[in-house]
């Protein structure tokens, strides 16, 4: 199966309705080329440009819905669409991420669960998601997750429960914590015995540098491609089946083992 990641420069300058049209041309040139293409998180307005939330925010069929799904259809590709700023018209805003089949058809949407900021940006201006998303592939099962959710071990413990194989993680992650980015990538792919597939923005948007650097992770942790800092599309081929050889000759998930805490000492 050949995975082809679209690292999008996110900047300040370019309207978000142009990039759309050129983020819809850049899936259709991978036409033969993939058969499964994933984008960015936020890449319509920018992980961090937490002030044009609210203006650009769309329903889940709304503008980038119909452009990704017509790409998808166009070239024949699942597309992992990256995610977008939803607006729910009986809620809150999420940062949701849309599959789409090589039809056009929507086949799953993902509300990002672990929102960023602390006590500011994100993680006040949106709502967090409360469902694990999987989507069945013919070679593989997809496991949904999103920048932020990176950081959080017992997600991706919960995908893998679910049957996902691979795991694909949309991100706009900063230059200054690209480290982190790289190292959590892999410890997700080892821990799990998964392919990752964690695509990043490039650019600077709302003054933030982006880190770039998306990567291919095999499920013994290595690093099988990465790209620069950069707009760049990563294509990587990837064998499916490696994933239950991985877990057959190396048999760490069956060990694992969820301790019971003790209870607190009572003093007499």
């Amino acid at each position: 199966m050949r995975a082809s990641l679209l690292q999008i420069a996110v900047n300040d300058d370019e309207p978000i309705s142009v990039r759309r049209e050129r983020v819809a041309e850049l899936v259709r040139s991978q036409r033969g080329a993939a058969d499964l293409v994933v984008l960015p998180e936020l890449w319509p307005v920018g992980a961090f440009a937490y002030e044009q939330f609210a203006a650009e925010a769309e329903p889940l069929d709304g503008p980038t819905y119909e452009a990704m799904s017509k790409a998808a259809r166009d070239t024949g590709v699942w597309l992992h669409a990256g995610s977008l700023v939803e607006r729910d018209p009986e809620g809150p805003l999420y940062n949701t991420s849309l599959v789409f089949a090589p039809d056009g058809e929507l086949v799953r949407s993902y509300r990002k669960i672990h929102r960023f900021g602390f006590d500011q940006g994100e993680a006040v201006l949106m709502g967090a998601g409360g469902e694990l998303a999987t989507v069945r592939l013919p070679d593989t099962v997809l496991g949904l997750a999103t920048c932020y959710d990176l950081r959080f071990p017992e997600l991706f413990r919960g995908l893998v429960d679910l049957g996902a194989e691979t795991l694909v993680i949309p991100a706009g992650w900063p230059e200054r914590r690209r480290a982190h980015w790289t190292l959590l990538a892999r410890a997700r792919a080892v821990e799990n015995q998964a392919y990752v597939l964690a695509c990043s923005t490039a650019g600077t948007h709302a003054g933030v540098e982006q880190s770039g650097h998306s990567l291919v992770v095999d499920p013994w942790g290595e690093v099988l491609a990465q790209a620069g800092p950069d707009e760049q599309v990563l294509t990587v081929e990837i064998d499916p089946a490696k994933v239950a050889q991985t877990r057959e000759q190396f048999p760490v998930l069956r060990d694992r083992v969820l301790p019971v805490a003790a209870p607190k000492h009572r003093s007499t």
